[in-house]
């Protein structure tokens, strides 16, 4: 006889603070996990960049290049490189071991709010205040961006990747996705200034924040409506938003100190975590674990589920 499957586990929250660092890089401005999740950055508004093993509460290496704050970073597939960009309306491409700056990318008119690298870590792509995504070519000398895509009204607040696609998000109320294979645009018009988009997970759906307080939950393909989710506050900053690791949560900042975990397909809030008395103003989740960062003021939190043991005592 054939014995049943045993029933998946629960999804767990991590509302358990395991660390608060004190990055001492002025206000952080983003948090963000590297592909694996062992590691994070931080973006300074001391012009900083900064590595660091969450867990064990370690700095690893400072990065300096940036002529103003640092606003978004990104890791590569590999761990070698990463990109930022910041206030001086630049990209910058860093040698992770070194320290040093590979290459520098200058074209936007404006702050670059996101910056992201393509799956292959060969294509850096940054959304700008000056309403233009541009894709910069990581292995070519030549100092101009391979594309530039212009079709939002305003500024660019938020641009994510998956291995044919580009989700970006503008402050005109739009999210544009652009499908690489088909030489396609797909709009889909929210109408409230849009402050983070991304893919679930399982690339079906993708998730929109906005300054009207609310985060919906649409079909990517379709562009239906699935699901909305309120009670967290957000009008006046670019806050973060994403999906839990297994894609049960749906899971956003808020100007009110705390971050909010809405049952993805009840819609229903599980949890509003206090963070502390300030805007939480960036996020990230693990991609594998229930484990969350948070950015408040200059430091971040290391949050994980309340049945959590760390490994070799790195309490």
């Amino acid at each position: 006889m054939a014995f049943p499957e045993p029933k998946p586990r629960a999804p767990e929250l991590p509302q358990k603070r395991w660390k608060t660092l004190d990055c001492g890089q002025g206000a952080v401005r983003a948090v963000r996990f590297n592909v694996d999740g062992n590691y994070c950055l931080t973006c300074g508004s001391d012009k900083t960049l900064k590595l660091w093993n969450p867990l064990r509460g370690t700095l690893l290496r400072t990065y300096s290049g940036h002529g103003y704050e640092v606003l978004d970073a990104a890791g590569s597939f590999d761990n070698s490189h990463l990109c930022s960009g910041g206030g001086d309306k630049t990209v910058v491409l860093w040698d992770v071991a070194t320290g040093q700056v590979v290459r520098k990318f200058r074209g936007h008119a404006g702050k670059v709010n996101t910056v992201q690298f393509n799956e292959e870590a060969t294509v850096i792509l940054s959304g700008s205040i000056d309403s233009s995504i541009r894709c910069w070519d990581c292995r070519s000398r030549k100092p101009e961006p391979v594309q530039t895509l212009d079709e939002a009204r305003d500024g660019i607040s938020s641009v994510k990747v998956s291995d044919h696609e580009i989700l970006a998000g503008s402050v005109d109320g739009r999210v544009r996705r652009y499908d690489l294979r088909m030489g396609q645009v797909f709009s889909d018009y929210v109408g409230s200034p849009i402050t983070c988009t991304c893919f679930s997970r399982d690339g079906q759906c993708t998730l929109i924040s906005s300054l009207d307080s609310t985060l919906r939950l649409l079909d990517k393909d379709t562009g239906e409506l699935l699901g909305e989710y309120v009670g967290h506050k957000n009008q006046q900053y670019k806050l973060d938003c994403c999906l839990s690791e297994r894609d049960t949560h749906v899971v956003s900042c808020s100007e009110d100190g705390k971050v909010f975990f809405w049952d993805l397909v009840e819609g229903a809030l599980a949890l509003a975590l206090p963070v502390g008395s300030n805007v939480v103003q960036s996020l990230a989740y693990h991609p594998m674990e229930p484990c969350l960062l948070t950015a408040m003021g200059g430091s971040i939190q290391y949050w994980r589920e309340e049945t959590y043991e760390a490994e070799g005592g790195a309490g």
